[in-house]
Order: C-alpha cells, then sequence, then structure tokens
C-alpha cells in the first residue's frame, strides 16, 4: 500500500455520503468552508439503493397493480417490467446526485472534494482514507460529522445469505416473485414489504411477530386496519410467535415458530426477509482513537448532534434518535449550522411527521395514544371515519380515519394526529405546523380548504373539537367518535367543550 502522508486540510470532513452526509455537506457550502464528502461504497446510501427509494418504488407499482385489478381482474404484474421501473427509479436518483458533486467539485472555487474510500478516525482532527486500489491518503480537519449509517440486524442464530434468507439489502436480487415468502418482523419496515409482496398478486406472504399483534409501537386501530388489509391480500399474520430456528433446506426455507403455550409449527417457503430493526454503523472506524463515546444501545452518543468531543459532530441512523432520512438530514443541517453558523435553538423531534408505505398508507406526527398514556398525559381523541370525506368517496377509497390528539383542557394544544388512508401523507403538514408552533386548533379550523379534498377530513375532526362540526358525532356515532382519556381510562362523550 502507498501512503501519501498528510496532504490537505478541510474546515469540514463527512464520513459517510448518504442521506445525512450528503446534506451535511451541502449545508456546509452555504457558509463558504471547505467540505470533503467520504464514502466507501456509493453515494446516496443504504436510503437510495437498499432502502427507501427502492421500497417505495415497489410499493407504488405493488398500490398500481391493485388500482389496475380493480379493473382488470385478470392483470397480472410481470417482475421484469416492475424491476425495470425500480432500476430507473434508482438511477435517476444517482445520476443526479454524481452529477451535482461532480460540478461543484468542477467549479473552481475549491470549496467542495470528494474521496471515495474508507475512512478512519486517528484521532480528533485526522482521518485516514484507504482507497479501492489499497492506497491511503491522510486528511485533517476542525470539524468532523459522523454520518456513517445502520445495517440490518441479523439474529445470531440465523444465517443470511443474500438470496434465499435476505435483508432488506437483498430484495434487488430477487428474480422473480417468490411464490411464498415469510417476514420475520412486524414493525414498520416489515409490515411494508408484506404489503408490497401481497399487493402483487404473486406471493404467499406470512408476517411473524412475537408481539400480540402487528405494529405494536402504533395504536391498536391502525394495526387492525393494516391487518385486515394483509390478511383480503392473502397474507397470514403469525402473532405472539417466537421463531426457534430458521434454514435453508433444499433451496426452500423452513422455520419452526413457537407460540405462547409451547405449540410448535414447521413451515417451509421460498424466501424469507429478516426485517427485525437496524444496528448502527460504529465498527471499524477509529472512533476510540477520537474518543467517541458510545451509549448503551451501541449508538454514538450526542447533545444536540454534538459528540463528547466538542469539534466532532453525528447525524442519521448512527446517534440514537430516529431512523428516517428526513430526520438524518436535519440533524446534519442542524449539526453544520452548529459549526459555523449563528446560535440556534435545539432540535425538537416532537413535530417530526413520517409516512408508512402500507395499504392504506399511515401517515403521523407527534404522539399517539399509548404514547399519551405511557406519560400520563390527559388527553382528549376525535376520530373521523374516511366514509365521511368527500374525496375518498369519489376515489372509491373509503377505507381509513383520522385521529387527532389533543390536551385535555381549554388550550386544547396538538398532541399527535395519525391518518390512514388514502393520500394520509397530504393531510399532516398543517398540523405538524401547530404541533412545532405550539398552537391551538381554532385558526386551522377556520382555514378555506379545496373541495373536495383530504385536509377537509383534518378540519372536520378539529372542527369535532370545537363543537361545531358538519357531521354530528351523535348523529354517525359509528362514524365520528369523541372521547377523553385520563389516568389510562378513555370515556365517550357526545361533546368535548
Amino acid at each position: 500500500m502507498t501512503d501519501y502522508g498528510l496532504t490537505d486540510h478541510y474546515d469540514l470532513i463527512v464520513i459517510g455520503g448518504g442521506p445525512s452526509g450528503y446534506a451535511g455537506a451541502m449545508r456546509a457550502i452555504d457558509f463558504g468552508k471547505k467540505v470533503l464528502l467520504i464514502e466507501k461504497k456509493r453515494v446516496g446510501g443504504a436510503g437510495l439503493y437498499d432502502g427507501v427509494l427502492t421500497s417505495k418504488t415497489l410499493w407504488e407499482q405493488a398500490l398500481k397493480t391493485v388500482s389496475i385489478r380493480e379493473m382488470v381482474p385478470d392483470y397480472e404484474a410481470n417482475f421484469d417490467s416492475i424491476s425495470k421501473i425500480v432500476d430507473e427509479a434508482v438511477f435517476e436518483r444517482k445520476t443526479q446526485m454524481m452529477v451535482h458533486l461532480k460540478l461543484l467539485e468542477k467549479m473552481g472555487r475549491h470549496i467542495f472534494y470528494y474521496e471515495k474510500g474508507v475512512a478512519f478516525l486517528e484521532n480528533k482532527n485526522t482521518v485516514r482514507i484507504t482507497k479501492d486500489d489499497g492506497t491511503i491518503k491522510h486528511v485533517t480537519g476542525d470539524n468532523i460529522l459522523l454520518a456513517t449509517g445502520s445495517r440490518p440486524r441479523i439474529p445470531a442464530n440465523i444465517t443470511v445469505d443474500e438470496n434465499i434468507i435476505v435483508t432488506s439489502d437483498g430484495i434487488k436480487n430477487f428474480r422473480s416473485f417468490p411464490k411464498s415468502m415469510v417476514v420475520l418482523g412486524a414493525g414498520v419496515i416489515g409490515c411494508e414489504f408484506a404489503t408490497i409482496f401481497s399487493a402483487f398478486g404473486k406471493t404467499r406472504v406470512t408476517l411473524i411477530d412475537k408481539a400480540a399483534r402487528i405494529l405494536p409501537f402504533e395504536d391498536e386501530d391502525i394495526a387492525d386496519v393494516i391487518k385486515h388489509n394483509l390478511e383480503s391480500n392473502n397474507a397470514l399474520v403469525h402473532q405472539g410467535a417466537s421463531l426457534k430456528r430458521m434454514e435453508v433446506k433444499n433451496g426452500m426455507v423452513e422455520y419452526e415458530l413457537e407460540y405462547y403455550g409451547g405449540k410448535t409449527e414447521i413451515h417451509t417457503v421460498e424466501k424469507a426477509l429478516i426485517s427485525i430493526g437496524r444496528i448502527p454503523n460504529v465498527e471499524n472506524l477509529g472512533f476510540e482513537n477520537a474518543g467517541v463515546k458510545l451509549n448503551e444501545r451501541g449508538c454514538v452518543w450526542d447533545d444536540d448532534t454534538q459528540t463528547n468531543i466538542s469539534n466532532i459532530y453525528v447525524a442519521g441512523d448512527v446517534t440514537t434518535e430516529m431512523a428516517l432520512v428526513s430526520v438524518g438530514e436535519r440533524e446534519a443541517r442542524h449539526a453544520v449550522v452548529r459549526m459555523f453558523g449563528p446560535t440556534v435553538k435545539p432540535l425538537t423531534y416532537k413535530n417530526i411527521s413520517s409516512i408508512m408505505f402500507l395499504n392504506p398508507e399511515v401517515a403521523a406526527v407527534g404522539m399517539n395514544e399509548q404514547e399519551c398514556v405511557a406519560k400520563g398525559l390527559a388527553h382528549k381523541v376525535v376520530k373521523l371515519d374516511y366514509t365521511t370525506n368527500a374525496r375518498a368517496i369519489a376515489m372509491r377509497k373509503t377505507k381509513g380515519f383520522f385521529k387527532i390528539i389533543v390536551t385535555n383542557d381549554n388550550g386544547m394544544r396538538i398532541l399527535g394526529m395519525r391518518v390512514v388512508g388514502e393520500h394520509a401523507s397530504s393531510a399532516i403538514q398543517a398540523v405538524a405546523y401547530l404541533i412545532h408552533t405550539n398552537q391551538g386548533i381554532r385558526e386551522l379550523a377556520d382555514m378555506m380548504h379545496p373541495h373536495p379534498s383530504i385536509i377537509e377530513g383534518v378540519q372536520e375532526c378539529l372542527r369535532m373539537l370545537l363543537n361545531k362540526s358538519i357531521y354530528k358525532p351523535y348523529i354517525f356515532k359509528d362514524r365520528l367518535k369523541c372521547y377523553i382519556c385520563e389516568s389510562g381510562v378513555c370515556t365517550p362523550v357526545e361533546s368535548l367543550i
């Protein structure tokens, strides 16, 4: 190996070229700083190649397939055509990001540089870069941003070959729709992939989780809707089941389940997907050389994106917060402002909005009911069925509901919202803003919204809270619901004022 020694110094060195690292590097350019972005594999990270973009493109095609089959019952999805669409989406985004980087480098302002290689911290200011050809380069930086991401968690007793037994990284290796597939883990990602493959109508999907229900971190009414729709697409849900073993036998996956009470079952399927969470990439990066501490969960410890080493910051999946692209990008940009910009308020995560790409989709912001109960917060809840929304009726997509949770006082500050149904994601941003600004509900309730639109369902929920909804809860008791929850006990009411 050739070592070219200590050569270049930067205002900021970013380790990791996924969504977080990329966003942080671009924000530093705004301050006119000299920036180096280091990525060992491919710019875009798991979010582009093995995660968000690929799975959400698959999801879009799966739901299109469902819509087509509603009009043409004999329609069958073609795997090669679907794969081509996914590849085109990845190529488009990858090309966009790489062209942007190359044009930045060629502008001649000497502020942005990109290196492909493996980064290793030798101390709090020095990074060793090992290139693909074995050459080594040392660089120094006043500040370092760690954005090394995460990888799928794999149980110790399962051998993953990313062909027959796969993680989300191995979905791209499929060459056809499997006839049968088991998904281990019924959290958001596991349910998303179960939704995708069952919706294409080519795969008999089985979903396993040791919890009493799927989506255990969400409210039960949401889990019930998603479970019902999975089962309507011929998916099988094993709840309260522990996996005793999983192995490849004769080119198939054999697995054994144990239920509460000791009952066991053995099943055989064509493919298995392991989806039990992700773990941060913290190994073999030299964090200990720089003195960077990890927390009890094995993530990098941070205080508002700053690690225990004052010039080293962290963003994205390698931290302790939510593993979402939007969160990672926000953290990275915030970290850079803390380095080079004016004093800013600490990040808050209470108004983070997210989408669960299920069928129907689920949009979320703030707390859900079970989180409010766990924190001992007295609260009011209004719930409006999708069957009352004109846009949902027009789309013939009336499965779902709106749910808003507010404080149990006259101010009725919004604590959280969940929307389950078609175009759910279009309904949450206004409420996210109210949570962010700590405002009440009256202004949004009186706004004029386009008709017909999904956002009108949110408005009608707010009107219910103010006792001035168009449809009355005491008339449509099965479609409009109001209740007050105190000390974990929820009491239905006809009016919340």
